[in-house]
């Protein structure tokens, strides 16, 4: 069975802000579990204003507690918090929802730069803390959310360096469109179709720093992988020690075509079954303690 690295959820039925996330209930979530063979998942609450209605931590742990185990809960918090300063300490905090079960970080999606002196304080503390973190990422600031990076993911390279103890996810299309290099800079924007002729900085940061992981969720990750199904065994194979499964499940609807995916290369013999094992499941309970 899978373990689902992302997963979202509101307890009750919430206005569709973005014209077009109709969010699912916890119950509803369980319920696309059971169909797809996943286990449990991380529960990842969203409290940026930027697009999203916020939801308290306490919220989403509440709710796994009732989940009969089929979620577990992430903490999520605001770098601006606690005084909007580049010194704030955010340790009590993270302490805090440490102590009451949360199992990492995220989705830390401000849409600031990486390198905002309020996003590298918080980092520092994540990573004092011995939690991973989810991040999304944008290509642009404003009108979106998301940590914002430049072409090539300076920013996020600069950040790895400065953490080395911070176990980072990648996530998001400006991050996962970088598997390949760009035709233009306009696609790390989108989710690109073309096949990866040559690598991008993606397998290059994974190669250079260990503390970058991957999550494999949304159509960000799956597309990374279904545009050129030959170099993501390739990819897969060479990683498959810092890459989760996920779903990134917002909808009740949605379309989920990952766990299929790699249940075709598996059965196909071009994923072998340690390596799947570990994507599907065993890197996830390696780095949450599971």
């Amino acid at each position: 069975m899978f373990i689902d690295i992302h997963a979202h959820a509101y307890r009750e039925e919430c206005p569709v802000a973005d014209g077009y996330t109709k969010f699912a209930t916890p119950q509803q979530v369980i319920k696309r579990y059971d169909e797809l063979n996943i286990e449990k998942g991380a529960y990842l609450p969203l409290i940026g204003p930027e697009t999203y209605l916020p939801q308290s931590n306490e919220d989403v742990i509440d709710i796994c507690k009732k989940s009969n185990g089929r979620l577990f809960p992430f903490c999520n918090l605001d770098p601006r918090g606690l005084g909007n300063c580049p010194d704030s300490n955010f340790a009590i905090w993270l302490q805090h929802y440490k102590d009451r079960g949360c199992k990492g970080v995220g989705e830390f999606m401000p849409n600031l730069p990486f390198e905002d002196q309020r996003c590298q304080n918080f980092f520092s503390h994540v990573e004092k803390m011995g939690m991973p973190l989810i991040f999304d990422i944008s290509a642009r600031i404003g009108g979106t959310y998301g940590l914002y990076d430049d072409v090539g993911l300076p920013q996020l390279e600069r950040t790895l360096q400065r953490f080395p103890d911070l176990i980072i996810f990648g996530h998001g299309q400006a991050f996962w469109s970088e598997i390949g290099i760009l035709e233009t800079p306009a696609d790390r924007a989108t989710y690109p179709l073309y096949p990866v002729k040559k690598e991008g900085i993606v397998p290059k940061l994974f190669r250079r720093y260990k503390n970058l992981w991957g999550d494999l969720s949304a159509t960000s990750g799956y597309n990374a992988l279904a545009r050129d199904p030959e170099y993501a065994i390739e990819f897969l194979n060479e990683f498959q020690d810092r890459l989760c499964f996920g779903t990134d499940i917002c909808r009740q609807d949605q379309k989920l075509p990952l766990a299929g995916f790699l249940i075709g290369l598996k059965d196909s013999g071009k994923l072998s079954q340690t390596a799947f094992q570990k994507i599907a499941r065993e890197n996830a309970i390696k780095i949450l303690g599971l």
